[in-house]
């Protein structure tokens, strides 16, 4: 398997699955080291204060068994620093290396996961899995493509934040629609001001009841939805990006997009502008009392020629629902090669947006932090060149 690192300075690489290691049970080996994930984060400056609950403080949004809107699997989703920080908790350097347990390998659930081996379960990367990689797969609760994945990425964000907070850079992730129920629009200082006040952490409060009361609805007649999750990264400085294959959206896209629940992005109005008039599309510049160059609007999105302009970046990602339901559907026995119906009784959550916006927010701060270091090396080796280049 290939595709496991994110990044080109600031890099992030993860590895583990959701039972991965159950095997290991009944060796003489501590608890810890019977499966788990793992991210090796490189490129962090040395001198930044990162301690485990710092991290923890991430995990813990997208822990699972923490509402009702949730997995009941009770992961503690505990997080290790096991390199790049000394004992004064100041990174040295040297790439962080993180490690978080799986807690939670009943066999009663090894067994259930067992059992559906040979099925596949729609709208899950089964089928696929064992096309690539035939019966050698992990199929124990979807291995690389379960959704506990998305736990070190959480882990490894949350190394990026570290770095961003010192910068002034903000990241804020929450949702604004389940199932067809839509919040008002809603500016960054009511995302910070409600920042996380219902079990949905949708800022609208009032829109948060309503989709509450749906997703109760749905959960009770064993189904899920999807929704929709906005970000706002405030405080990134104009000069992020590169023009051609490398442009500022095309590397956040990258990153949101590799969630696997992800199904779709807009960046500022997004599908919006196929219905606007360029009069209407356009961010009209301005001085500011200082001397910056602002924008009047925000269509764009923070991003003008694959390159930040000094704005928000403000993106919207559209989720699934969660394709494991409790409800009898038809699908296909890959061994028999025959046609069979099968209800997928396993854990799951009714809606996947109360978490997997935390993932969203580490994958945006990595990509953020990995353009930051690019535009910073391009910027001084250009100055130095001709001084003079640096007239804006």
């Amino acid at each position: 398997m290939v595709g496991n690192t994110f990044g080109r300075i600031f890099r992030v690489t993860t590895c583990g699955e959701s039972y991965a290691g159950a095997f290991r049970k009944h060796l003489d080996i501590p608890k810890e080291l019977f499966g788990g994930l793992i991210a090796i984060v490189d490129g962090v400056p040395p001198g930044i204060k990162l301690t485990a609950d710092f991290i923890q403080a991430e995990m813990d949004k997208r822990r699972p068994g923490q509402s009702e809107f949730d997995t009941p699997r009770q992961e503690r989703d505990k997080v290790y620093i096991f390199s790049g920080v000394m004992e004064d908790d100041i990174t040295t350097g040297a790439p962080v290396g993180l490690i978080i347990s799986n807690d939670v390998l009943e066999d009663q659930h090894i067994e259930k996961h067992k059992s559906y081996k040979e099925v596949v379960r729609p709208g899950q990367a089964g089928y696929t899995f064992f096309k690539k990689y035939g019966q050698f797969a992990d199929n124990i609760g979807a291995g690389r493509a379960s959704g506990r994945e998305t736990a070190a990425r959480v882990a490894a964000g949350a190394v990026a934040k570290a770095v961003l907070d010192t910068i002034g850079i903000d990241v804020i992730a929450f949702i604004t629609e389940i199932h067809g129920i839509k919040a008002g629009k809603i500016s960054y200082e009511t995302a910070k001001a409600n920042y996380r006040k219902n079990e949905i952490n949708c800022p609208d409060l009032e829109k948060a009841k309503e989709m509450m009361d749906e997703l109760r609805k749905i959960k009770e007649e064993g189904d899920s939805a999807g929704g929709v999750v906005e970000i706002i990264a405030r405080g990134v400085p104009a000069g992020l990006g590169e023009p051609v294959f490398d442009k500022l959206q095309a590397t956040l896209a990258h990153a949101l997009m590799s969630i696997g629940a992800i199904k779709g992005i807009e960046f500022g109005d997004g599908f919006e502008h196929a219905r606007m008039k360029g009069s209407e599309s356009n961010d009209i510049p301005y001085f500011d009392e200082s001397g910056r160059v602002r924008f009047k609007t925000n269509h764009a999105g923070g991003i003008l020629g694959g390159i930040s302009n000094g704005e928000d970046l403000r993106i919207r990602v559209a989720v699934k629902p969660t394709p494991t339901i409790s409800i009898k559907q038809e699908t296909v026995n890959m061994y028999k090669k025959e046609n069979v119906e099968v209800e997928f009784n396993t854990r799951n959550d009714p809606c996947v947006c109360p978490r997997i916006y935390p993932v969203c927010e580490a994958m945006v701060r990595i990509a953020i932090l990995d353009a930051l270091y690019i535009a910073k090396g391009y910027r001084a080796v250009s100055q130095n060149i001709d001084p003079r280049w640096d007239f804006v």
